[in-house]
């Protein structure tokens, strides 16, 4: 299958909100629905660490009352894992929270912090999101979502499950399990420091699952999550804050 959104080996990618973007429930179901075969399973990531491009890391923050939302891209050296650039977005919040929808509430910030990190020099190696890829009922998290509309390969590092079942993986750093919706592995539970809660790693596009954990495990160098996830969540509070 494909879509508006497929880009070719080499593009530049894309940061362009999409025209029509959902307001509304049943809209949004049918574009995951419309692009979730767009997603690839696959690609030519260099190993965690020894890339030339920059590993970036998207997170949002709200402020429910006023309707504001705050979205940070923060680009961190693949090898040192050392913060190369940062930045923000801030806009309304124009779709309502619904469970399996929230990349409709944080892309459009999202994609305008990275617009502007691209603008500033750093072209994205991987982004990694702090939410689900294909570890999504549809198939299709913010992760994918991102990725088919980029043209960029993503990750997703979720604190929590979702709807999925899991084994928990072995005490020591590195052991992971299956993430199941039914027979089907969606995800995996990946212990990152031991003994410490696992996070939940996912495809989001253009990478393969083993891929995806080996980044996250390298990212998680000294706490349970990212350090893509920890910059860009303290980012965006820092923003809203602001805003």
């Amino acid at each position: 299958m494909t879509s508006a959104f497929d880009h070719g080996p080499g593009a530049e990618p894309t940061y362009e909100l999409p025209s029509g973007w959902p307001t509304a429930e049943a809209q949004a179901t049918a574009v995951q629905e419309r692009l979730r075969g767009s997603v690839l399973v696959g690609g030519d990531l260099p190993a965690p660490g020894s890339g030339t491009g920059a590993v970036v890391g998207v997170d949002v923050a709200y402020d429910d009352e006023r309707g504001v939302v705050a979205a940070a891209a923060v680009a961190l050296d693949p090898r040192g894992l050392a913060v190369v650039g940062e930045a923000t977005a801030v806009g309304r919040v124009t779709f309502p929270y619904v469970p399996g929808l929230l990349a409709f509430r944080e892309i459009p910030a999202v994609l305008d912090a990275l617009g502007t990190l691209h603008r500033l020099g750093h072209r994205p190696e991987v982004v990694v999101c702090d939410g689900y890829g294909l570890a999504h009922p549809r198939r299709f998290g913010l992760a994918s979502h991102l990725g088919v509309l980029t043209g960029l390969p993503t990750i997703g590092v979720a604190k929590n499950p979702f709807t999925f079942t899991h084994e928990a993986p072995g005490r020591r750093r590195g052991q992971w399990s299956s993430l199941l919706d039914g027979a089907e592995e969606v995800g995996r539970a990946l212990r990152t420091q031991d003994g410490v809660k696992p996070v939940f790693v996912s495809v989001g596009h253009r990478v393969t699952l083993a891929v995806a954990c080996a980044y996250a495990l390298h990212l998680a160098r000294d706490y349970r999550l990212p350090e893509t996830t920890r910059r860009a969540d303290a980012l965006c509070r820092q923003a809203l804050v602001g805003a």
